[in-house]
């Protein structure tokens, strides 16, 4: 330890007498001052973990509120939508169990609600997942949340102008005094969710292949070159994600999923070219300036 003296013929100040060592804060004649290390707090990542998981229960309230608002619309206009969906029917649907007609209006009340929640459930997961993504993978991803709910929207629709085909297909395979269609609520309402859900789903395709590809998961050459067997694993997907067996159904998939390829590769390709361009004309610029 050093020992800090007064200059010989002056006043110690601060209580300090020449040849006196000084302590330092905290120190001691014995012991060095020991600098304290800098606070680590184990707990720091526990806390972080809490503010995680507390946001997440947040966004989950809200979706919860959004799914339990939309509910009560489709309660208390199930009745009418479900006249709508059995319009292709041209008998009444028989209900075989005691409460097969009122968990079927639950059953409806909630997908209902789920398609007008659909667009609060994107936000609140953006939202929740933003954070942990780059500023490239947000660039990417974020025009195309709103999008989801949009193509999941125009998918709806479009199982609703495929259902009485398939209704139709299916309907003439009675025989005249053999058999007879008797079908219950219960099976023509799990044939429609399952429709829609398909036609919904399958939407969401071009969302997918612009992600898989702008994230370089996915390269757009090789779509390119891989056309057949793009059109084969379609038509597998559509045969077996399609209810009822009626081919009416995979048919329409497959032709709406091509499409959607073509024109996704279309405008992939599009941008790609634009953003060539653009990077040429900067540099012909800088190299000019």
């Amino acid at each position: 330890m050093r020992l800090i003296t007064a200059p010989s013929g002056s006043v110690a100040g601060a209580g300090v007498k020449a040849g006196v060592p000084r302590l330092p804060p905290g120190g001691s004649l014995g012991t060095p001052a020991l600098t304290p290390a800098p606070a680590t707090e184990p707990e720091g990542a526990v806390m972080s973990l809490i503010d995680h998981l507390s946001e997440l229960r947040r966004r989950l309230f809200i979706s919860a509120l959004a799914l339990v608002g939309g509910s009560l619309v489709g309660y208390v206009f199930g009745g009418s939508l479900l006249t709508l969906l059995a319009a292709p029917i041209h008998e009444p649907l028989q209900i075989i169990t005691v409460g097969g007609g009122f968990f079927i209006q639950l059953k409806l009340a909630f997908i209902v609600g789920f398609a007008i929640a659909l667009p609060v459930f994107l936000f609140e997961l953006w939202r929740f997942i933003s954070p942990g993504l780059t500023a490239r993978e947000r660039a990417v991803a974020r025009p195309w949340i709103p999008l989801a709910a949009v193509f999941f929207a125009v998918g709806l629709v479009v199982a609703y102008f495929v259902l009485p085909f398939a209704i139709a297909f299916l309907e003439g395979f009675q025989t005249p005094g053999v058999t007879v269609n008797a079908w219950t609520l219960e099976s023509y309402f799990g044939f429609v969710t399952l429709l829609f859900l398909a036609f919904g789903v399958v939407m969401e395709f071009p969302m997918i292949l612009v992600l898989l590809v702008r994230l370089h998961v996915l390269p757009l050459d090789l779509l390119r070159r891989n056309r057949r067997y793009a059109i084969l694993a379609i038509v597998i997907f559509a045969v077996i994600i399609t209810p009822g067996g009626d081919p009416v159904s995979p048919t329409i998939m497959s032709i709406t999923m091509y499409i959607l390829f073509e024109v996704t590769i279309q405008l992939l390709a599009r941008s790609d070219r634009a953003a060539a361009q653009a990077a040429a004309d900067d540099a012909r610029r800088s190299g000019g300036g």
